[in-house]
């Protein structure tokens, strides 16, 4: 991309970048990607083609993301959404769609909560709006196989968290995403010197995406098998943003950014630019979330 540059900032003390592919027309406000615990400002590349004629795109390597600097304990979300905003501040941009997928979900949600006034649109999916005791529990059991030396098994367990297990659910590209997710953590666990502790946060800390919203056009969706954050759950949680829609998609679990690429792609596209979201063929429900 002719048009792609990196910029470095820092944020309490911690250094991070952003990735910036500019459109100098554009058709929307720029979209802005807060991407998974373990996905960094090189992992939407995906979007580059469908969104830049469209608008400039930013992806951020967040503390403990990428080359950024790693989170220090006493700091958190409030860290994460300074960080979002000095990017909003370098670029010299009032509001930004902004799309938070899983863990950067949370980020998202957080941000639009504190500055509302500058988010156009806001896209989230994937949100882990509660997670379990059971849940904690098997996490716990995970996270003492790698405090034993042993992230073969840490990895498989942590697995039974994040993918759908039952085999009468169709999920599409199961095996493929599979082998890439249980790579993708064992290479953070193994050969990232903080990966572990960003992995233990995302799935302990207490995120709490809570509290409303209102003011701010919003689209919350999941994979029809979703089973960090059931379907219903996400739903619940859509049903705190004022005038919120919910939708699934067919055929995807949590993974759905990757099982289903091209459906998320085409929603980003869709939503970003107010076009009718309920013709598309890949959806189980789309659906005002309060009913």
């Amino acid at each position: 991309m002719t048009n792609e540059a990196v910029h470095a900032l820092r944020v309490d003390g911690l250094s991070y970048s952003y990735r910036l592919v500019r459109q100098p027309a554009p058709r929307t406000e720029p979209v802005l990607v807060l991407g998974g615990a373990l996905q960094d400002k090189y992992g939407w590349q995906h979007l580059d083609e469908p969104v830049s004629p469209l608008a400039s795109l930013i992806t951020i390597d967040l503390p403990g993301s990428g080359n950024a600097d790693p989170l220090r304990p006493d700091q958190g979300l409030a860290t994460m959404c300074r960080a979002v905003e000095h990017v909003l501040d370098d670029l010299g941009v009032s509001r930004v769609n902004l799309f938070g997928y899983s863990f950067g979900s949370a980020i998202a949600f957080a941000f639009a909560q504190r500055r509302p006034h500058r988010i156009a649109r806001l896209l989230l999916g994937g949100v882990p709006a509660h997670i379990t005791n059971a849940q904690l529990a098997l996490w716990r059991q995970a996270a003492a196989r790698m405090a034993a030396g042993e992230p073969e098994e840490f990895v498989d367990l942590a697995l039974k968290l994040w993918l759908c297990q039952d085999e009468s659910r169709f999920v599409r590209h199961r095996k493929l995403v599979h082998r890439y997710v249980k790579r993708l953590i064992m290479h953070a666990v193994t050969h990232i010197p903080h990966g572990f502790t960003v992995l233990d946060r995302s799935a302990t800390e207490e995120l709490n995406p809570s509290g409303g919203l209102t003011g701010v056009p919003a689209l919350v969706f999941c994979g029809e098998h979703d089973t960090v954050s059931s379907p219903a759950q996400q739903r619940a949680f859509a049903a705190t943003i004022e005038d919120s829609r919910f939708l699934t998609i067919a055929e995807s679990d949590h993974w759905v950014a990757l099982e289903r690429a091209q459906a998320v792609v085409d929603l980003v596209v869709r939503f970003f630019t107010d076009q009718p979201l309920d013709t598309a063929d890949y959806l189980v429900t789309c659906e005002p979330a309060r009913l």
